[in-house]
């Protein structure tokens, strides 16, 4: 019982974390040019799978305040939720960054395209750019410093 609690905290905070940093930061965070610092939290499911969940909804009620409408919430939203399980998989430190570079840059890229008829290529391009800014520029050295806090932190991986 103990641990379901502490992975719902942890879920919750890295969610709130992620809504207050995306709103703070709202010029940088939503639109065809965007690095949204919010996404250096995607390294954390390094250290828990909590981060997976907390990512997810964290980005649900980011997006709801964004403006992009229901596609923006739901497949921007599934986009973050996929880049934190496969990030969550990754067997090298170095890669764990990458899947939300990726992932979103193409499913951004598919809905900025979709919604404000702007070309896939150069959106998923420009979305791409910010989030190798958030996730290694940011991200990274996140993951550097809170490695060497994490057995108090994230107590028995959760």
């Amino acid at each position: 019982m103990k641990n379901k609690t502490r992975l719902l905290v942890h879920s919750a905070i890295i969610g709130a974390i992620y809504v207050v940093l995306t709103i703070i930061f709202a010029p940088i965070s939503y639109g065809p040019v965007q690095v949204r610092i919010s996404e250096a939290l995607t390294v954390l499911p390094f250290f828990t799978p909590a981060a997976i969940p907390g990512l997810f909804v964290g980005c649900v009620i980011a997006n709801i305040y964004g403006g992009g409408g229901m596609v923006d919430i739901v497949f921007g939203s599934l986009a973050t939720l996929f880049a934190a399980f496969v990030s969550y998989k990754m067997p090298k430190k170095i890669l764990v960054p990458l899947p939300p570079v990726l992932i979103n840059a193409v499913a951004v890229g598919f809905i900025l395209n979709y919604l404000f008829n702007l070309p896939f290529f150069i959106s998923a391009l420009w979305v791409g750019l910010g989030q190798i800014v958030a996730c290694y520029g940011l991200g990274y050295p996140l993951m550097m410093v809170l490695e060497r806090y994490k057995d108090r932190i994230f107590k028995n991986g959760i």
